[in-house]
């Protein structure tokens, strides 16, 4: 049984090193093969860390206990269970949330506010400015109802053609 846990440690902190000097090739390599298993919580941090937990504690319990076989297993998945949930719900669950694009199409700033900041005339264009994530953004904007808004005018997206937004003003 020692020879187990010496394998699933060994496991373990293989795929850890090759995962760090290897992660991104594999991941292009794959692209989306393995997309069928995924199952939320069998990441393969998890898994792996999991694996590595069974191997060592398996390793730690069979060398310091002089507990029967049956007992050092159950104790060796049972750390292996609790690890691999300690490993998801504090570390790779709290990661993928995190995951924030600051990319936007132009195409979804439709219904935004933003402001004009140099005027746009009843049948040309001018520029405004629309608040996009954690900043701003100019565009190039004419005047959906062929009306002349002023800079520094509050406006609000009504449609988007051609890459240009289509505004109106906004009067809250």
């Amino acid at each position: 049984m020692l020879e187990l846990y010496w394998g699933c440690l060994m496991f373990g902190l293989l795929f850890a090193v090759v995962t760090v000097l290897l992660g991104d090739v594999m991941s292009h390599a794959l692209d989306g093969l393995l997309d069928f298993l995924s199952v939320d919580f069998l990441q393969p941090m998890v898994i792996a860390g999991a694996v590595t937990l069974f191997g060592g504690a398996g390793i730690l319990l069979t060398r310091y206990s002089g507990w029967a076989v049956w007992i050092i297993l159950t104790l060796a998945v049972g750390v292996a269970v609790i690890g691999g949930a300690i490993i998801y719900f504090f570390y790779v669950k709290p990661m993928n949330n995190s995951e924030n694009s600051v990319g936007y199409s132009i195409y979804d700033l439709k219904g935004s506010l933003g402001e004009a900041i140099i005027s746009i005339p009843e049948d040309g264009y001018g520029e405004v400015v629309i608040k996009v994530g954690a900043g701003v953004s100019n565009h190039i904007a004419a005047s959906f109802d062929g009306q002349l808004i002023p800079a520094g005018k509050k406006i609000v997206v009504v449609e988007v053609k051609e890459r240009t937004l289509l505004v109106s003003p906004f009067d809250p």
